[in-house]
């Protein structure tokens, strides 16, 4: 996303959240929205695609710190009107010298002047020399001849690159830097919001976003965050592999989230309601279907893992748990219940050994 898009945009209207909202306002605007304008929500709906996109990009802006301190100096730059206004005099050439003033090193107020001719002719056919590339060898700027005066390349009316009667050696072919590896090690929750890492690759420390939605094992290139090129050359990537801990409550299948919750023998016999917590803390009503086994899943629509492509759900897993501990009388009555339900052909349907052999 260019710089263009964040002038164009505002970033907290769409999510619908106040400029100084802090990181939990936007993370929680965020799912609100992208639950109810999510195209599995909308099939067929052109707007809620766009809507939903628009979302995306601007909790991707918002949600990272360091994007989210240039979105709001640019804005503020900005003004909401153009930087610079053209025509001589005006805010453009003051633009105009103050950016020739970064270039050769002046400061933001100062100016860089460009006589007809002097003692420092010369020097400027250096800076422009560096500026535009000596290797360009055939640039000629012979119409300078008459302005900057004195024998240098330009009044000699002779190609960049040249000295009196030579050209310079020609630059080395550049060379690409080489790729690197590494690999990072997330929380759950981190994984599923987003994090950013710093580490060290190289001999370098690298800061990096590592977005939202990220899986355990998979891989994602860096650009430009490898070796260093030579001669010019460009840097290479970095392939960051991410490895995601276990959660002591919660694992990750695709894009649903799945929970095991422990329910009694009479909840799964006669069936019952019970609650059960979502990954933010929301709590869900579940109703135990009568005569539920060990295994039996639950879903829970919307609630698992949002991502840009798609919203999973949050699966309970249902774990009948057999008490350890009877007192005597208790066991006499589940020894009268057995009497009463147990089938005694319940594995008559199991192989023998010789069968299976």
């Amino acid at each position: 996303m260019g710089g263009q898009d964040w002038l164009n945009k505002d970033f907290y209207s769409i999510l619908g959240v106040a400029k100084d909202a802090d990181a939990a306002a936007i993370k929680k605007a965020y799912r609100k929205l992208a639950r109810t304008w999510h195209p599995d929500q909308n099939p067929g709906d052109t707007k809620a695609e766009e809507r939903f996109k628009e979302i995306g990009e601007a909790y991707a802006v918002l949600s990272d710190k360091e994007q989210r301190q240039q979105y709001d100096a640019l804005r503020a730059m900005a003004g909401g009107g153009a930087r610079f206004s053209a025509g001589p005099g005006g805010a453009g050439a003051a633009g105009f010298e103050d950016l020739f003033g970064s270039i050769f090193g002046g400061s933001g107020r100062s100016r860089t002047q460009f006589g007809n001719s002097g003692a420092n002719s010369a020097d400027y056919g250096n800076i422009f020399e560096s500026f535009f590339s000596s290797g360009s060898h055939g640039t000629n700027f012979g119409s300078f001849a008459g302005q900057t005066g004195g024998n240098t390349p330009f009044s000699q009316g002779m190609p960049f690159g040249a000295q009196t009667g030579s050209y310079t050696q020609p630059r080395p072919e550049p060379i690409r830097g080489e790729n690197l590896k590494a690999t990072t090690t997330l929380s759950l929750r981190q994984s599923l919001e987003g994090a950013t890492v710093r580490m060290k690759v190289g001999g370098r420390h690298i800061s990096t976003r590592i977005p939202a939605g990220v899986k355990d094992g998979q891989t994602l290139k860096l650009s430009g965050k490898g070796k260093a090129g030579r001669n010019g050359g460009t840097a290479g990537d970095l392939l960051l592999t991410v490895h995601v801990r276990p959660d002591a409550r919660y694992t990750r299948n695709g894009n649903d989230l799945q929970i095991t919750v422990p329910v009694t023998v009479s909840e799964a016999l006669l069936g019952a309601e019970i609650t059960v917590p979502d990954f933010d803390g929301a709590m869900h009503t579940v109703t135990v279907p009568a005569g539920s086994s060990s295994g039996t899943e639950i879903p829970i629509s919307g609630a698992g893992v949002t991502t840009k492509e798609s919203v999973g759900d949050l699966v309970v897993i249902l774990r009948i748990q057999i008490p350890t501990e009877l007192t005597e009388k208790q066991r006499e009555r589940y020894k009268a219940l057995a009497d009463i339900f147990d089938n005694p052909h319940v594995r008559d349907n199991f192989a023998s050994a010789e069968d299976v052999n």
